[in-house]
């Protein structure tokens, strides 16, 4: 069974899904590929995981690096799980390159590295807006490419990390 909640946000409301005990999506309402794995039969309940994102996310908002990580078990490929790792590992108010990304993975899974548009795509259906952080990629020249929540939304939260003042 997956179970959702709504939370409203400085960046609109967000969708939260979880399986009971993990977080499985945290989706910007508009967003690109907006609840895209969610489960058609996912029921509206407030539940205990729950709240370890709304703490994090008061704290996130609220200008500071939280310092905990609610329990994540987003849902994809292991391409895409592997990327989504590196992600995770973004330092609070920093950025990265898809460049930057390819050659970690490279790095990582001891394969030829991938290229930055496969790198893209990966982040690009990263289904745990904000808490993997796919906010902080940009574009080989620092430029802010594409983010499934909109470009502003993406201003939004680098702002709130002290980047693009």
């Amino acid at each position: 069974m997956e179970y959702v909640c709504k939370i409203k946000s400085p960046v609109g409301m967000l969708t939260v899904s979880s399986d009971g005990e993990n977080i499985l999506g945290l989706w910007i309402e508009g967003q690109k590929y907006f609840a895209h794995t969610l489960d058609k039969d996912s029921v509206e309940k407030n539940m205990p995981v729950f709240e370890g994102v709304r703490k994090w996310l008061d704290c996130y908002f609220a200008e500071k690096e939280p310092d905990f990580m609610p329990p994540l078990l987003p849902k994809g490929s292991p391409f895409q799980k592997s990327i989504w790792n590196i992600l995770c590992k973004i330092p609070y108010g920093q950025t990265i390159t898809y460049g930057e990304i390819a050659k970690q993975y490279g790095v990582q899974s001891k394969e030829k590295p991938t290229s930055p548009r496969a790198v893209g795509g990966a982040v690009g259906h990263n289904q745990i807006s904000i808490i993997i952080p796919c906010h902080r990629v940009v574009g080989a020249n620092g430029n802010l490419t594409g983010y499934a929540g909109g470009i502003n939304k993406k201003i939004q939260l680098l702002q709130l990390e002290g980047l693009y003042v």
